[in-house]
């Protein structure tokens, strides 16, 4: 299915599904899953890169460990708004995916994820060696949270305009 948009996401997912937050690193891949309610994000563990197909076997199952619905990925944009050599590569490995699975994923913008991540894990007194093992799964949290607030919205939305519809 490659790329929807997340209004496009809140029309798919139903409540009992899952969604996984995805942060595409160079060394490895940050992964989260959402709760059930679709309301909270949890860390799952990195998966080191290796090679695409490698990488991709190792998501896919990883993902359907969680009975995932869809995929929320970072795009890495920069600062100033442009895209470089990282969103790119993203989109590249979505692409990819694509040929590999029918799970569709939206694409958000990650800006400050990490730097978010990071303050978390040292408030939580994390140590330095831990926090780079836990960094990209921190961050694909704060990245799936991001979207899982957007559903609530968009749905809080759909939910006022029906009734709006009904009187």
């Amino acid at each position: 299915m490659a790329a929807i948009t997340i209004e496009e996401l809140a029309t798919l997912i139903a409540p009992g599904e899952t969604i996984a937050g995805i942060d595409l690193g160079t060394e490895t891949i940050g992964l989260a899953v959402s709760d059930l309610s679709l309301s909270l994000a949890t860390p799952r563990p990195v998966i080191k890169r290796r090679k695409f197909t490698i990488d991709a076997q190792v998501l896919l199952e990883a993902l359907a460990r969680d009975n995932v619905r869809a995929a929320v990925i970072g795009l890495p944009v920069n600062m100033d708004g442009s895209q470089g050599p990282r969103v790119q590569a993203t989109r590249a490995f979505v692409r990819s995916m694509a040929e590999k699975s029918d799970l569709p994923f939206v694409f958000w913008d990650e800006r400050l994820s990490t730097v978010a991540a990071e303050r978390a894990l040292i408030e939580m007194d994390v140590s330095r060696k831990k926090r780079k093992e836990r960094i990209d799964s921190a961050a694909a949290s704060f990245i799936l949270q991001g979207a899982l607030d957007r559903l609530s919205g968009l749905r809080r939305a759909a939910a006022l305009e029906s009734e709006d519809n009904r009187d």
